[in-house]
Order: C-alpha cells, then sequence, then structure tokens
C-alpha cells in the first residue's frame, strides 16, 4: 500500500479484537441493507419483466426476460472491476460506499416507475453502484478480520451468515407488494432499505479510522492523465460501434446481450493476466520455474467456480419462472407469491451455515478450497438433476412446492462452501495494495457463469425442460469431479 495512508496493508491488518468490532458491526449494518435492496428486487425482477402489460408488467418472453436478468447480474459482477479500481486508486473504500449506495438507491427509485427507459436505466445506476459498494465493502472487511487467510475466510463467513437475514425477509417484503398489489411498490421498497444502508455507513464512517479514508495506492498525475486518454478512446470506440449498431439495425436487446456474454467470458482471463506482474515469481526450482505464484491454482479454481455461478443465478430467474408457472402455490386458499420462495435459500443457510463451519473445522486442512469448490459444484449438479424430474412431472401438471425445498438446500451448502472460500482465496492471492482488485476477479469469473447459464436458458425454445436441466446438472457434476479428483495437483499450484 501507499506510504501515503495510514490505512492498515496486508502486512499490518486492523483486527477485529483491537478496537475496531464496531467498525465491522457497521459494515455488516450497511450490508444487511444493501443485500435487502438486492434481493428484494432479484426476487421479482424476472416476475415483472415476464407479466403481461394488463398485470402492469413488460410482456416479455421468458428466455428474453432470465438473459436480460442474467445479464443484470453478470454486469453487477463486471462493475466490481472498474469500482474495485476506483476505490484502490481514485476515490477511497469511504467515498466508493457512498457514491455507490446513492446510485443504487436512485434505480431502485427508478424501477420504481413504469417505462422501459426507467426499466434500463434503473438497471445500469444498480449495476454502477454496485460496481462501487461490493469490493469496497469487502476490502475493507479483509483490513479488519487480520491477516491470514483462515482469519479472513472466518471473517467473510460470518458476513456471509448475517446477511442472510436480508435474503430471507426481502423476498417476502418485496414480493407481497408487487405480487399482491402493484410491481413498484416492490422496487420502491428496495430503494428504501438502500437508502437506510446509506444513512448507517455515513454515521458510523469514525468508527473506521484510516482503514479506506483514502484510496490505497492513489493515481500519480501521470498515471491520470494516462488512464483519462484511454478512457477517452474506450468511450469513443465504444460510441461509434453502437452507432454503427443502430443503424445497421441489430441494437437490439439479444443483441446486446450476445455481445455482453461474449466480452464476460473473455474478459476475467484477459484482466486477470493483467495482473499477473503483480505478483512475484516463484524461483527457479526447476519445476513450475518461472510461473507466477499461487495463480495457476486461482485461476483454474475461478474458471470452475464460474460453473457452480451458472446454475446458482438461475435461481432467481429459471426457478422463480418454474415456481411461478409450473408449481401448485395454494396453501389453505392463499396463493403464496412466486417471489417468497427466494426466502428459502437464506432459510437453509441460517441453520445450515454454522454446521458447516464446524465440519470445516474438524477437517482442517482436508478441507481446503479445492475440496469445498469441488462439493459447492457436486451440490450444484444435484440441484439440477432434481429439477430435471420436477419438470418432468410438470409436463403432466403442477408439482407441489416441495421439489423446490431440497433444490433450494443444496444450492445453499454449494454457496456456503464456496463463497467464503473464494472471497478469501481472491484475497490471500492479491499483493499488499491491490485486494479490491482481486477480489473483483473472484467476481469476474462468477459474471461469466450467471451470463452463460441466461443465454443457455435459451436452448429451451427448442430443448424440452427436463433436458435443459438435465445437461446442465450433469456438467456441473462432471466439473466438480474434475476439480475434486485433480485437488492434489491444485493445491501446489495454489499460495
Amino acid at each position: 500500500m501507499s506510504g501515503q495512508l495510514t490505512a492498515p496493508a496486508a502486512s499490518e491488518p486492523v483486527r477485529i479484537g483491537d478496537g475496531r468490532r464496531r467498525g465491522f458491526a457497521t459494515l455488516l449494518a450497511v450490508d444487511l441493507w444493501e443485500r435487502f435492496s438486492f434481493y428484494g428486487m432479484a426476487a421479482i425482477l424476472v416476475l415483472y419483466l415476464t407479466a403481461s402489460e394488463a398485470r402492469g408488467g413488460m410482456g416479455m418472453a421468458p428466455q428474453t426476460a432470465t438473459a436480460l436478468f442474467a445479464g443484470y447480474m453478470a454486469l453487477s459482477f463486471l462493475a466490481g472491476m472498474p469500482g474495485g479500481w476506483l476505490a484502490d486508486r481514485v476515490l477511497g473504500a469511504h467515498r466508493a460506499v457512498l457514491l455507490g449506495g446513492t446510485l443504487i438507491a436512485c434505480g431502485h427509485a427508478a424501477l420504481a416507475a413504469r417505462s422501459p427507459t426507467a426499466l434500463y436505466g434503473g438497471l445500469l445506476l444498480i449495476v454502477a453502484g454496485t460496481g462501487l459498494v461490493k469490493p469496497a465493502m469487502a476490502a475493507m472487511v479483509a483490513a479488519l478480520s487480520g491477516e491470514g487467510e483462515g482469519r479472513r475466510e472466518a471473517a467473510f463467513s460470518l458476513f456471509y451468515l448475517c446477511i442472510q437475514v436480508s435474503a430471507l425477509v426481502a423476498p417476502v417484503v418485496t414480493g407481497l407488494l408487487a405480487e399482491k398489489i402493484a410491481w413498484h411498490l416492490g422496487f420502491a421498497a428496495a430503494a428504501a432499505g438502500m437508502t437506510v444502508g446509506l444513512v448507517v455507513f455515513a454515521l458510523g464512517l469514525r468508527r473506521f479510522g484510516q482503514v479506506g479514508r483514502r484510496p490505497v495506492c492513489p493515481l500519480t498525475h501521470d498515471e491520470a492523465v494516462r488512464v483519462l486518454r484511454r478512457a477517452g478512446l474506450i468511450v469513443t470506440a465504444a460510441a461509434v460501434l453502437l452507432g454503427l449498431a443502430a443503424a445497421a439495425g441489430v441494437l437490439g436487446v439479444n443483441g446486446v446481450l450476445a455481445c455482453l456474454g461474449l466480452g464476460t467470458v473473455v474478459l476475467p482471463f484477459a484482466y486477470l493476466r493483467s495482473l499477473r506482474p503483480l505478483r512475484p515469481r516463484d524461483q527457479d526450482t526447476g519445476e513450475g520455474a518461472g510461473r507466477h505464484s499461487g495463480l495457476a491454482g486461482f485461476t483454474a479454481l475461478m474458471a470452475a467456480s464460474s460453473v457452480f455461478w451458472m446454475i446458482f443465478a438461475q435461481s432467481g430467474s429459471v426457478l422463480g419462472l418454474f415456481a411461478q408457472r409450473h408449481t401448485d402455490r395454494h396453501v389453505f386458499g392463499f396463493e403464496i407469491p412466486a417471489g417468497w420462495f427466494q426466502s428459502l435459500h437464506p432459510l437453509f443457510v441460517l441453520p445450515a451455515a454454522p454446521l458447516f463451519t464446524r465440519l470445516c473445522r474438524r477437517a482442517g486442512q482436508r478441507a481446503d478450497a479445492p475440496v469445498k469448490f469441488s462439493g459447492a459444484l457436486v451440490a450444484a449438479g444435484l440441484s439440477f438433476l432434481l429439477m430435471a424430474a420436477a419438470a418432468l412431472l410438470a409436463e403432466r401438471g403442477p408439482v407441489g412446492p416441495g421439489w423446490l425445498l431440497p433444490v433450494h438446500l443444496l444450492y445453499a451448502c454449494g454457496e456456503i462452501s464456496l463463497a467464503p472460500a473464494g472471497l478469501a482465496l481472491a484475497a490471500s492471492v492479491a499483493p499488499p495494495g491491490h485486494t479490491s482488485r482481486f477480489l473483483a476477479v473472484n467476481g469476474l469469473f462468477g459474471a461469466a457463469g450467471i451470463v452463460i447459464g441466461g443465454q443457455l436458458f435459451r436452448l429451451t425454445a427448442v430443448l424440452p425442460l427436463p433436458l435443459y436441466f438435465l445437461l446442465l446438472g450433469g456438467t456441473a457434476l462432471g466439473t466438480g469431479a474434475v476439480v475434486g479428483l485433480g485437488a492434489g495437483r491444485l493445491r501446489r499450484l495454489l499460495p
């Protein structure tokens, strides 16, 4: 980190037990409200997009709506790359969270207005805000948690567990408001949640001391000039391409999403390659000489994680549509809002996470990152095999909601296993002063999986739904088996 900053570097972290517990608690409260807005909106977005105009929706085809949802989710992950860079080099974590939270609140408020312009504009504002908030928040958590992968993973696991409360409550609130009263009341509730989070963060800034107050590696004047020049060239090139696409009549939603999908798959590897010089080279030992320490194993595991997110991210789109269209939701005369099924995942995470943590402690080094990634992929694969069976039965008529219970349980087990381990691994690989950008890499591979999953759902226009679930489930199971069988080699490639 820069010597101009008194915030703790990776070698001198601020520990949770050294008087900064209140700062950690403030970050937790902010993320609770930010996640309330995220999960609340995610639970109803595809349902809103596919609802007929007579019911206040946008009337989109399911394949287009799921691709748009995946594109939004992927862009939220991709935005972590410039957002993390801005937090590290320009804004500092404090200002990144404040600015990002404001953009998110404004985006949700825009969605509360019924128009296509408000829809796309609101989603872009949320994407930009999320890209600033999430890397900056994660970097502050890493700084407050202390050194060592074990301490970081414990902090991220605690964070992940506590925010499930928001993930549990948000779909219930927004689902009830949106599906039973008006769609835009659900989006307004999400905007209110982010606003509360902003107020909590602003009031608690003094609790962080110097952590996040300034950029960890501020730009020099010459660097700023080069960045502005490159940004100008990129913006100009993008404007020209968009103009040509519009003139050719191919600037529709599907064309944009297809280009996004291609770019999302390439970008994580290209960005990670640009970060290779930041990692010191291993000494020439004759075996694996000249490779960058930890990056080979990190890249392999991140690529595997994209398969998990390919399936996991379809909870808010494909499973939401299945709950709405193929599930009998009537209980004692009351029709359960389809969005409420999104609360099943956090409902399982809350009791499962402590049990998982206890099992991992008993397993010790045997439950390392490759093992956790492999287990998560197997869980994701099994969930879609169950959905294949449910979809096959649904061809005869609506199935009972009990089919979705084990699916969300498997999702919960997979996320508990993979998500904190991925964040901790990224933080451990990152050199001092570049934590936010390596955490963003974790998000980039997640984005690749999400957008691929959204595009693959288009196959349901020509493939039966059971076969779609079977193919994706088999892919995840196969990837999990490869990671598990190669765990020994992966360990040697990790730091």
